[in-house]
Order: C-alpha cells, then sequence, then structure tokens
C-alpha cells in the first residue's frame, strides 16, 4: 500500500531535524542515538521503494516525495556537520543546488511528469549519506585512536562529492545542449 511506504518515507522526514541537529551540537543527543536515528534514516529510505514496488503503488508523486526528503535529510544533517566544522560548508548548498536543478530540469525543461534521474545524480544522492555514517561512527569512538582519522575521511569523501556534484550539475546543465 502507499501508506506504507509514505510511512517510511514521513519517518525519514520526521528524523531530520533532530539529527541535523544533533551533527551540529555533538552535546544534543547521545553518540549512540545518533548513529541509530541515521541508520533507521537509511533504512527507510531503501525500504520505502522497496514497499511502493511491493504492493504496486510507486509513483512519480511518491518519488518525488521520497527524493525530497532524501535531499532535505542530506542537505540539514550536511548544514549540521558544515557548522561544526566537518565538511565544506559549499557541500549542503551545492546538494540543494544540484536537486532544484534535478527537478527543474525533469518537470519544466523537458517538460516530463516524473523526474529524469541521472547516473551521477543518483551515485551523488547515495554518496551524500557516505561522511554522515563516518561521522557518526568516528563520534561512537569505539576506537579512539580511530576517530580523528575517520573524521578527515568524511572531510575527504565531502571534498569528492563537491566536486562530483559540481560534475553533474554541469553535466545536466549541458545535456540539453548535447541532445540527451
Amino acid at each position: 500500500m502507499a501508506i506504507q511506504a509514505h510511512l517510511l518515507t514521513g519517518l525519514r522526514l520526521a528524523l531530520t531535524l533532530p539529527t541535523a541537529i544533533a551533527f551540529a551540537r555533538p552535546d544534543f543527543l547521545s553518540s549512540g542515538l545518533v548513529a541509530l536515528l541515521l541508520a533507521v534514516a537509511i533504512a527507510s529510505d531503501y525500504f520505502d521503494g522497496v514497499a511502493a514496488r511491493r504492493y504496486g503503488t510507486a509513483s512519480a508523486g511518491g518519488r518525488l516525495f521520497d527524493h525530497g526528503t532524501d535531499c532535505l535529510y542530506v542537505t540539514a544533517c550536511s548544514t549540521g556537520a558544515a557548522l561544526a566544522g566537518l565538511v565544506p560548508p559549499v557541500l549542503p548548498i551545492l546538494i540543494a543546488v544540484a536537486f532544484s536543478q534535478y527537478v527543474v530540469d525533469s518537470y519544466w525543461l523537458h517538460r516530463r511528469k516524473h523526474l529524469r534521474m541521472s547516473t551521477i545524480g543518483r551515485w551523488n544522492g547515495i554518496g551524500y549519506f557516505v561522511p554522515l555514517v563516518v561521522l557518526a561512527t568516528a563520534r561512537l569512538d569505539v576506537v579512539p585512536t580511530l576517530t580523528p582519522w575517520l573524521t578527515a575521511v568524511a572531510r575527504l569523501v565531502a571534498y569528492v562529492l563537491v566536486a562530483s556534484t559540481l560534475v553533474s550539475i554541469v553535466d545536466r546543465a549541458t545535456a540539453v545542449r548535447r541532445g540527451r
């Protein structure tokens, strides 16, 4: 049923603000709870699509709700991480720009009734969760000597995502001219 998929997406939407605040302010929630919220958000992202396909309720509106929620979640959490100095501040801005371009390009420029995905955009969408997972893992401080390394890895991945998001934005902007 569509309601099941939408409830899973809605759960991720409800987790957005507390998780984002927790990335910005490490004292807001325990590290274990942040990791749990992030794991639930990722699981809901996976299973909402599974539920929609299984019950035959996948729709353009449902995909927009899912992708919009993903965008809001990773943008908000990346903003929190940027406020804490953990990822470059340009990353959440580029995520929002790339998603806006995705919607405008799909619905207005190509006049489609559904989102028009690109390969690099899809991989970026998955990749935006990676620095968050690495940072949440670092916060667990299971092996204290690894914490600074994990934080550095998250920052490096964030810079790679900045570059790949810029490539994606340029690719989508020039696709019409190239005849795609």
